[in-house]
């Protein structure tokens, strides 16, 4: 904590002191954020008491430009409210989110090295997942080129725990050990857009081999796609295309193949209000095809990197820290936006279902034909049943997300929001959340309310701009 303190003040000191050489900004950002939570993430259970907590990221931005070069640091505290004794001597929630300084070659080509947001696009694939407080950060070096309209980012990453006399084993489970990809970004005339991302992702895994060794494994998947946006007057359209190859991060080693689709479509209505309608896919794994041709590929599509929680409902049920592997997910949602003056408002709609050609097992509807056949003395018909044809409806639910947004003033913003999920028997038995007693036993429990609201207030204060 001491030698972040140091850091940040020599920063500071040094910054202010060249600040007649270059472009000095000196920034912070206060957000406090209160949140009600039941049911968020995971259907609700029985008697599950309600969550209500208070948490804030506190950070300060130092950005110094000359024609050379840029260098940034930000430090962030991330803390709950009453997380800590009133009296504490000291802590260890502050923590350095950005550190990195680029070095332009000219006024094209430059490389980027550090700790450092890593955002391309929609943040379907790379994001800084800002909704989190702590967000996304990665050491990474990049190589850029910014041209008049064409952009290339090349970038390349390598992780280790610390630094070692022997070997390159990783074992921070919630990285990558190494990485590399290219994002190419180019207008075609005013209307249309594209980019492109091919991403080669190493990570550790532990795996055994022939003779019964364990040993550690690097597994490369490789990611292919396109962002590509259309506007044409008040119509806007965005397509998301993905597909994932290569070997997946799981034991025993398998390949992957999986992907992802979507299509957003906007239109602004008049003045203030805006319509969007969209359908996005990602490939799942079913529980129905046990055959070794299947299940030695891994079919679930991973968004590593992508702002999740912008995706498929506020009330993160998919793919934010949850939902690997799984059954993957279909939106199709409506979203309603109003925005005027200081005021935002916003009504969004999501309807979930399980992946393309994915099914869940309907584990008690076979349990009680098979039940029934035996009572009535056909055991040859109770063993002839076909255990994977009983599944469940597709259905996971309907998640409501309201919105609203004012600004205080240009440094001081206030949002609120309320969500609500009607998760339908499907999702809960995915969620593991059974009845476990009476005639509905061993099936998802949904009688349950699953809601969430949240208010925020964010302030960012730009100390000095020289």
């Amino acid at each position: 904590m001491k030698n972040l303190k140091k850091l940040v003040l020599t920063a500071v000191a040094g910054m202010i002191a060249a600040t007649s050489f270059g472009q000095f900004t000196l920034s912070g950002e206060y957000r406090p954020r209160a949140e009600y939570r039941r049911g968020y993430k995971s259907v609700a259970d029985t008697n599950q008491q309600n969550a209500f907590f208070i948490d804030q990221r506190t950070r300060l931005n130092l950005d110094y430009k000359v024609d050379d070069y840029e260098f940034y640091l930000s430090v962030q505290d991330i803390r709950t409210w009453g997380s800590n004794a009133q009296l504490n001597v000291s802590d260890g929630f502050m923590s350095v989110h950005q550190a990195w300084a680029k070095a332009n070659f000219n006024k094209q080509w430059g490389v980027k090295l550090g700790r450092q947001e890593i955002i391309y696009d929609d943040h379907r694939m790379f994001g800084n997942v800002g909704w989190a407080q702590q967000a996304r950060s990665h050491d990474a070096a990049l190589l850029q080129f910014r041209g008049e309209k064409a952009k290339l980012d090349v970038g390349v990453a390598f992780n280790q725990n610390g630094p070692k006399l022997v070997g390159t084993d990783y074992s921070l489970g919630s990285s990558y050990r190494d990485m590399q990809y290219a994002w190419f970004h180019m207008p075609f005339g005013k209307n249309v857009k594209m980019s492109l991302l091919a991403l080669n992702l190493g990570q550790q895994v532990a795996v055994t081999n022939t003779a019964g060794n364990d040993h550690k494994s690097i597994q490369y998947t490789q990611t292919f796609g396109t962002h590509t946006k259309f506007i044409f007057g008040k119509f806007k359209a965005i397509l998301n295309g993905y597909y994932q190859m290569g070997s997946a991060s799981v034991t025993p080693v398998k390949s992957t193949s999986a992907y992802l689709l979507g299509l957003d479509l906007s239109y602004q209505i008049a003045e203030p209000f805006s319509i969007g309608l969209g359908y996005e896919t990602q490939s799942g794994t079913t529980q129905t095809d046990t055959t070794s041709a299947y299940n030695d590929v891994a079919h679930s599509f991973n968004p590593y990197f992508g702002t999740n929680h912008k995706f498929n409902g506020f009330m993160d049920y998919f793919y934010v820290g949850n939902w690997g592997g799984n059954v993957g997910l279909q939106d199709a949602y409506l979203k309603l936006k109003f925005k005027k003056g200081i005021w935002s408002a916003g009504l969004d709609v999501h309807l979930f279902m399980g992946g393309l050609g994915t099914e869940v097992l309907d584990a008690v509807s076979y349990t009680t034909a098979y039940t029934d056949l035996v009572t009535a003395g056909d055991q040859a018909g109770a063993d002839a049943l076909d255990m994977y044809s009983y599944t469940l409806p597709s259905m996971l639910g309907t998640e409501i997300d309201l919105s609203l947004g004012t600004k205080i003033n240009k440094s001081v913003s206030v949002k609120a929001g309320y969500s609500h999920m009607l998760a339908s028997e499907t999702l809960a038995t995915l969620n593991g959340v059974l009845n476990t007693s009476g005639p509905d036993a061993g099936r998802g429990r949904t009688d349950q309310i699953n809601n969430w609201g949240y208010v925020m207030v964010i302030i960012k204060p730009t100390f000095l701009k020289k």
